[in-house]
């Protein structure tokens, strides 16, 4: 295979994860991970970001996290607000949710309440797999500046 077919195959590889926006070296956190999660956008983001995903346990400041939510997981602001605890300034939240018609789908407008009462605007939304829908959350500028 040439270099310049094998840089192509590569370019094409992880092509969800680099969507979603990950990158090399970020600590993401992944939040409510069950048996029906997306395995291979897992697998992805895990080769892209070149470490593992850590568990709801990690105590560290990650630069993301990856939240698994079912519209039967709890009350929504207050997973949000849970997540927020570790994230370093400048993170981001993916939210995942189901797609409609799948069990557990979550409305866009619960998401689109939840999300500013838990401190957090919503930047895009994505379809993150053949089940899985994505909403990207941060925290507004203003209310990170006195978190410093």
């Amino acid at each position: 295979m040439s270099a310049t077919a094998d840089h192509a195959e590569t370019d094409t590889e992880n092509q969800a994860a680099r969507r979603l926006g990950f990158t090399g070296g970020q600590v993401v956190q992944e939040i409510g991970w069950d048996d029906d999660v997306d395995e291979e956008l897992r697998s992805e983001i895990e080769a892209v970001t070149g470490g593992e995903l850590y568990d709801e346990d990690y105590e560290d400041v990650v630069d993301a996290v990856l939240l698994w939510y079912r519209g039967d997981d709890g009350d929504l602001v207050d997973v949000l607000v849970d997540a927020l605890g570790a994230l370093a300034d400048g993170g981001h939240i993916w939210l995942m949710t189901p797609k409609a018609g799948r069990d557990g789908h979550v409305e866009p407008s619960e998401i689109g309440e939840a999300a500013p009462t838990a401190g957090l605007s919503q930047t895009s939304s994505v379809s993150a797999g053949r089940d899985w829908a994505g909403t990207r959350l941060v925290a507004p500028k203003a209310a990170r500046v006195g978190k410093r």
